[in-house]
């Protein structure tokens, strides 16, 4: 019993190893690779040393050998934890691909998970396969780490009181990142604070969501106070000094004291939203005065919305920039980017990219947007566009016509999605080619490519215009935290807790203002007044900028899950608009004629009140009596 137990503490919970591979991490349940050989002592009372041992939160790897796995290492660290990295793998579907926001053009496993079949298969890719996305083993693995270093930082002789308080400061982020992943796809868990022993309980009860959310902000808070000590708010130097934004040279894949302040605030607004709220006003309350300190934090510390022609610089051409309170960067890579993150078993380009912009006929699959999504980017003048009714009081003031769709539209709709016609994506043609005219195809639905779109879209925000047209290496990068979230953040608690034109204590900005901030550097007008009246009648908008300002960038899945959003969401029709080329007309001023058409069967959601949180492996269930395990689905 003992030696279960061993399997399973050392990589969690409940990870289940074949016997094969027991011995293995008996041996090495210290996890002193590369340091083979030494002592405990060895290990945490010098500075390099613990070092090597703590980074592997960050670059950690295991050898996938034996009868478990087939050759090579995949990463198992925080890296998991990560949007763009969670999407980059081989089953090549996105987070967004299972909602309602987009459809992935080759049929895989992200459709069986819209349509509410969450086979075996797949959990077994997302908790323990290191060929897929290991992401329960990844994060417990972390948090054993980090609790590790917690405990004995304080052993280490060569380091300043300054180092240990980073060391410190990165070990409660990482123990509370794992734990808020966890969370957000799995629901609440036994929050582990210490080591856990051969001789410690293990089938540990799980807690409530909102207890859950809110330890989660309380390790987030410990990792500021620590990194503040460390004099470790940002770890590069203000806009203007030598190194700014020099992300290897300041170690900047290392959290800061910024993001874990914004991220006690974003754990303490999940702790508030309708799913987890515990205590009404008085919990968004608390996270409005938490947002609203890391928004000024941020600010304090120079951050700042980037120009809106300089938006894309969150997402690649830049390691970091000064809007970004933490990124992660893949560095430079190739115009289609079937490396991602050094790991060949993944491809970001394969994910985000069609085979026809990535050249190969059978082996990409393509985000793309739903005409569902793209309702959501406003006219150019304020007006919504996501019902019928909406689109119908925007014709009447001349606004929209959706024989002309993607004019005087949210400037963020070109700069996210690529639209028939859109322009500078290397093509001779200069513009995209997305139309059919009898059995004549455009370029983009060639239909010798598997996964063409089947809405007419393809993603455009993640891509520097990349295609086999135009073979443009790049810097890709991952936006964990930026201040335009925070802005969004504050927004929505402010609001919540203090109404559209409340301020939280202490703070100069309303729910309004900020929400304004956001779209004032997109180049749009403030919220039109009809909707700012009332919380419940500035909500909607809220969340609509929230949707668009961070599209694809990882939060929406989450965000549906936190507001009960949903089962609307799994509970709607999705739509495309694949253009039919016509003779230029009064009717059809673009000479294109566009249709709003269902998307197949096979490709629609389905809802099922299980579907808040992903199912475990069955037969980790069957070792828990007091770990009640989610229901199957």
């Amino acid at each position: 019993m003992k030696k279960l137990f061993l399997i399973i503490f050392l990589a969690g919970l409940s990870v289940f190893i074949s016997t094969s591979c027991v011995d293995k991490f008996l041996n090495d349940y210290l996890d002193k690779s590369p340091e083979q050989g030494l002592t405990d002592d060895q290990i945490f009372t010098r500075l390099t040393n613990f070092e090597s041992y703590f980074d592997a939160v960050y670059h950690g790897r295991l050898q996938q050998a034996g009868s478990m796995w087939s050759g090579g290492w995949s990463d198992f660290n925080i890296k998991v934890c990560f949007p763009f990295y969670w999407d980059a793998w081989d089953q090549k579907y996105s987070i967004e691909g299972v909602t309602d926001c987009a459809d992935m053009g080759r049929y895989m496993e992200g459709h069986a998970w819209k349509s509410g079949n969450m086979s075996e298969t797949i959990v077994n890719k997302l908790t323990y396969d290191g060929a897929r996305n290991p992401v329960l083993w990844s994060c417990f693995i972390s948090i054993r780490r980090a609790n590790m270093a917690i405990k004995n930082v304080n052993r280490i002789e060569d380091a300043t009181q300054k180092e240990k308080d980073d060391l410190k400061g990165q070990a409660y982020f990482v123990r509370a990142l794992c734990h808020f992943t966890l969370f957000q796809f799995w629901g609440p868990m036994p929050y582990i604070t210490k080591v856990i022993g051969p001789d410690d309980q293990w089938d540990l009860p799980r807690l409530s969501k909102h207890e859950t959310c809110t330890k989660i902000a309380a390790d987030f808070d410990s990792a500021f106070v620590f990194l503040q000590k460390a004099e470790k708010i940002r770890r590069d130097p203000p806009l203007g000094v030598p190194n700014h934004l020099n992300y290897a040279a300041n170690e900047m894949y290392r959290p800061n004291g910024m993001v874990a302040l914004a991220w006690k605030a974003k754990a303490l607004m999940f702790a508030a939203s309708p799913l987890n709220n515990a205590h009404g006003a008085t919990d968004w309350q608390e996270a409005a005065v938490a947002s609203w300190a890391a928004l000024k934090l941020a600010q304090d510390n120079g951050l700042f919305l980037l120009p809106a022609a300089s938006r894309y610089l969150n997402y690649y051409g830049a390691d970091c920039t000064d809007e970004d309170l933490w990124s992660y960067t893949a560095g430079l890579l190739s115009w289609n980017g079937g490396n991602w993150l050094t790991n060949t078993n993944r491809g970001y380009g394969a994910v985000f990219m069609n085979g026809v912009f990535g050249a190969s006929t059978g082996s990409y699959s393509g985000v793309c947007p739903t005409q569902n999504w793209v309702d959501k980017y406003e006219t150019k003048w304020g007006e919504p566009l996501n019902t019928a009714a909406d689109r119908s009081a925007a014709t009447s003031a001349g606004h929209y016509n959706e024989q002309d769709p993607f004019a005087n539209r949210d400037p963020r709709l070109d700069m996210d999605v690529v639209t028939n016609q859109s322009t500078a994506l290397g093509w001779a043609s200069g513009k995209a080619q997305i139309w059919f005219q009898g059995t004549t195809y455009g370029e983009l639905l060639n239909q010798s490519f598997l996964g063409i779109t089947k809405t007419g879209y393809y993603l455009r925000k993640l891509n520097w215009n990349n295609s086999t047209k135009n073979q443009v290496s790049s810097i890709f990068a991952d936006p964990l935290c930026r201040l335009a979230e925070c802005y969004l953040n504050y927004a929505e608690c402010a609001n919540e807790a203090y109404g559209p034109s409340g301020k939280a204590p202490g703070a100069t900005l309303t729910a309004v203002d900020a929400i304004n901030a956001v779209r004032t550097r997109a180049g749009l007008p403030n919220v039109p007044s009809a909707y700012t009246g009332a919380i419940d009648i500035f909500r909607p908008r809220i969340k609509n900028e929230r949707n668009v300002e961070l599209s694809f960038e990882g939060h929406y899945y989450h965000d549906l899950i936190r507001w009960m959003d949903l089962p609307a969401s799994q509970s709607s029709t999705l739509y495309g608009m694949i253009a039919e080329k016509v003779t230029v007309s009064s009717t059809y001023p673009t000479g294109y004629k566009y249709v709003r058409t269902p998307l197949s069967a096979d490709r629609q959601p389905v809802w099922k009140p299980q579907m808040y949180y992903l199912p475990f492996n069955n037969a980790d269930a069957l070792k828990m009596k007091n770990f009640v395990p989610n229901p199957v689905w």
